[in-house]
């Protein structure tokens, strides 16, 4: 036998690799709302442009808000 670990089907290991992405993108914005719940109230936050390294200064509540609603979704 070699130390391979058994072939899995290709859904199965595609479904595998979607439920670890899907559960780390949970733990990522988890931690961005309470990042965000926990920041001072006089401080900045930046927003990043898609597909840009350009940042522009965003609502820090607003920004919260956007966070909690792409989480509940």
């Amino acid at each position: 036998m070699s130390g391979r670990p058994p072939r899995q089907e290709d859904g199965e290991g595609t479904e595998l690799h979607h439920k670890e992405e899907l559960s780390r993108r949970i733990k990522e914005q988890k931690v961005v709302v309470d990042e965000l719940s926990n920041l001072k109230k006089n401080r900045k936050v930046y927003k990043q442009q898609p597909n840009s390294n350009i940042f522009f200064l965003a609502d820090r509540t607003e920004m919260l808000s956007q966070c909690k609603s792409k989480f509940a979704m």
